[in-house]
């Protein structure tokens, strides 16, 4: 039974070792909490053991400085999960390159109750034999994997999936405030907006989440303002324009400052008060 390494086993990390052990395969963990490694004394421990490392991190930032403490054997595949700022990602990966290491750039798209459920989709940036090099993990981790080019690409592509899951939440949780504000109970209000033309799926991993305050974390409300700012870093780079988006990062900056930094994204309801 190959083990597949997993550096980072935090509320992401978790669920992706979870999918991997159900499909199979035995999965050496480490983390900078002990009570979160799963058999793994180091970092350095689950580089030399394992051909295959997943990192599950908070940041770009964070993968390099892992990396950059790695001793690389050539041979290696890095599949960085980590939502991150595409342009280091594509430079780490030129660096990995000339050591004989290859990279994948493979963003996850789903909390971590859609990866446990098996219905997460992998974005996927780096070369085409790498990706096809790991079909099966990426099976064993989400219904769908897509390869998007070079590295770098797919964290590209989380970052436009994000922009549009983040402004469908914050419209949500709009909409409900503003049911609330019109004397319309809110369960009545969730349900006819999932049976009109309104719908969208957030609706049904959120809503009810929204309207109990139920705010245990799934996803994390500051990961996500981490990401918004990527979006606009990455946005006013190209000279794209994101309206919308520079809202959305006041209102994620309101609820943070409220206390809900560590809560659920579904948190951003509290932008409302």
């Amino acid at each position: 039974m190959e083990s597949v390494g997993l550096i980072g086993v935090g509320l992401l990390g978790s669920a992706l070792a979870a999918r991997l052990k159900e499909a199979g395969f035995a999965v050496l963990g480490y983390d900078l909490d002990p009570a979160r490694c799963l058999g793994a004394e180091s970092a350095q421990h689950v580089a030399r053991t394992c051909r295959r490392v997943v990192l599950c991190l908070p940041t770009s930032e964070a993968s390099v400085e892992v990396l950059d403490a790695l001793a690389h054997s050539p041979g290696t595949i890095v599949i960085d999960t980590t939502t991150g700022d595409p342009e280091a990602m594509a430079a780490l990966g030129a660096r990995l390159a000339a050591e004989g290491v290859d990279y994948l750039d493979a963003a996850i798209g789903g909390s971590s109750r859609v990866v446990r459920e098996g219905e997460a989709i992998v974005m996927a940036g780096g070369s085409p034999e790498a990706f096809a090099a790991c079909a099966d993990l990426f099976r064993a981790l989400a219904a769908r994997a897509f390869h998007l080019g070079p590295c770098g690409s797919g964290a590209r592509m989380k970052l436009v999936a994000n922009l549009a899951l983040g402004l469908n939440r914050a419209a949500l949780a709009e909409a409900l405030v503003f049911a609330r504000a019109c004397g319309l109970a809110g369960d009545a209000a969730l349900e006819v907006l999932k049976a009109g033309p309104a719908y969208s799926r957030v609706m049904d991993a959120k809503g009810e989440k929204m309207l109990a305050e139920d705010f245990s974390a799934e996803a994390r409300l500051s990961q996500h303002l981490k990401d918004v700012r990527l979006i606009l870093a990455a946005a006013a780079a190209r000279g794209a324009a994101t309206p919308l988006s520079d809202v959305h990062r006041k209102l994620l900056e309101n609820a943070e400052a409220a206390g809900y930094g560590e809560a659920d994204n579904s948190a951003v309801i509290k932008a409302w008060g």
